[in-house]
């Protein structure tokens, strides 16, 4: 689970990337190009894995806690399940602006440049 934690930030952050590509991509061919549907693959893929890893976790946790019946961070399993779904509620945020940023227009728009 914390690859995919990981993994899920990668995704979501690689939302800048599409969507800046997408623009140069308009800039040079001097037009207005469809909207890249990669970005949005990328918003939602990023938060699903980001949000299934820290749920994952937060069971595991859980249930070591129950099986063990002591406290969580008294076991290696326990505290590295604990740690990964705390670290993971964490990027959630940050993947869920992501997917906020892939559906709200660009206020200014993109500037195609001198296509004369």
């Amino acid at each position: 689970m914390p690859v995919a934690t990981v993994v899920g930030v990668v995704v979501s952050w690689q939302v800048q990337s599409i969507d800046q590509d997408w623009v140069d991509r308009q800039q040079a061919a001097c037009r207005r190009m469809p909207f890249p549907k990669a970005e949005h693959v990328a918003a939602w893929g990023g938060l699903a894995l980001g949000v299934s890893a820290a749920v994952v976790c937060f069971l595991l946790a859980r249930r070591v806690r129950r099986k063990h019946g002591i406290r969580l961070m008294d076991t290696k399993l326990g505290f590295l399940a604990g740690t990964v779904a705390w670290i993971g509620a964490l990027t959630i945020p940050m993947e869920l602006f992501m997917l906020y940023a892939t559906y709200t227009s660009d206020g200014s728009g993109s500037v195609l440049g001198d296509c004369w």
